[in-house]
């Protein structure tokens, strides 16, 4: 009976020490990049081409709305109506005005006439003068009046928007219609607080892409920019295209881009790594993974800077230019562990 139990217990025992040797560690795959030398910071901010003309129109005198002949989209050409005024009040002003002129214009004439004969005085003939006079700039302003029922485009462009309908009162100065260019080669942005101080140097370039032509880059200039920010949400900036070919791209606004603002490095001792190579373990402190030239991986703290917005970020310290950084792998690294660099 114990001859049969003692077997079994005997091949377990020999295969549980078989299992619990030790077996050597392969080297951990892994991807790195070579950094670099950084010179020039590239940073991305989401953008927005703007009308380079745009103005909103009203009537000067109020009244009541009989026609606008226009819609939101519609194409229009310098001097097309886009909004008219019920002219009939207006026409009667008119008509008063210059038949008043008229009777003072008559009656200075006759009075001109009987100078000659020294049949009246001078003084008589300079005032009846003088009531012509303002005749008749009542009878041009009637007419400047009658002029102002109608809202014509001041330039090629675009409605935009149109506030009001036909037959409906309007005061002066009501907004009634917006036209814009239909061109531009205006982009604004938002900036961060850091980046205004250096948006006005000669050393800082702007280049634009618009989803549009994601093959295209246009190349920029500072156009105007906000120094201060009343909201907190950052600063308005905006940007002039310089070499846009009318025959090949057609810019309109409200076209979404990417605005790249590229600055030099003051920091010359600073590297670009792609943001995957920053190891952040729980605290608040961020690493890299050198790799040594025995192919062992070093822990190594760094001070970054700002992210470039094509996935690379600024580190100030802690790396080198030349040194051989991890990118792919990191959380999956001790210090010191052997690794095989994956090309």
């Amino acid at each position: 009976m114990h001859r049969y139990t003692t077997i079994p217990l005997f091949i377990l025992l020999v295969a549980c020490g078989h299992s619990t040797k030790p077996k050597d560690s392969a080297p951990q795959p892994v991807k790195t990049v070579v950094a670099t030398a950084t010179e020039y910071v590239s940073r991305d901010f989401a953008a927005l081409s703007t009308a380079d003309d745009a103005v909103n129109l009203a009537f000067k005198i109020s009244g009541r709305v009989v026609d606008i002949p226009v819609a939101k989209g519609m194409i229009v050409k310098r001097g097309t109506l886009l909004a008219e005024l019920d002219k009939r009040d207006v026409e009667l002003q008119v008509s008063a005005a210059h038949a008043a002129y008229r009777e003072a214009q008559s009656r200075l004439e006759r009075a001109e006439r009987l100078l000659q004969h020294d049949a009246i005085s001078e003084q008589e003939v300079e005032s009846l003068r003088s009531a012509a006079t303002q005749r008749l700039s009542t009878y041009q302003n009637s007419l400047d009046l009658l002029n102002d029922t109608r809202i014509v485009a001041p330039f090629d462009g675009i409605v935009e928007r149109t506030y009001v309908d036909a037959f409906q009162r309007v005061a002066s100065g009501e907004t009634i219609v917006r036209i814009v260019a239909p061109e531009s080669t205006t982009v604004g942005f938002t900036a961060p607080e850091s980046l205004v101080a250096v948006l006005s140097e000669p050393t800082t370039h702007f280049n634009v892409r618009f989803d549009a032509y994601p093959d295209a880059t246009f190349e920029a200039v500072i156009k105007s920019f906000a120094r201060t920010s009343s909201d907190a949400l950052g600063f308005p900036v905006s940007l002039r295209l310089t070499d846009v070919d009318g025959s090949l791209y057609r810019i309109s606004p409200g076209m979404t881009c990417i605005a790249q603002v590229i600055t030099p490095e003051r920091d010359h001792h600073a590297v670009t790594l792609p943001l995957t190579a920053i190891y952040a373990p729980l605290g608040d402190e961020d690493y890299v993974w050198i790799v040594n030239g025995d192919s062992r991986v070093e822990q190594r703290r760094v001070a970054l800077g700002a992210p470039t917005g094509t996935g690379d970020v600024v580190v100030l310290d802690g790396v080198n230019a030349g040194e051989r950084v991890v990118v792919a792998g990191v959380y999956h690294l001790s210090a010191g562990e052997s690794v095989r660099i994956v090309e």
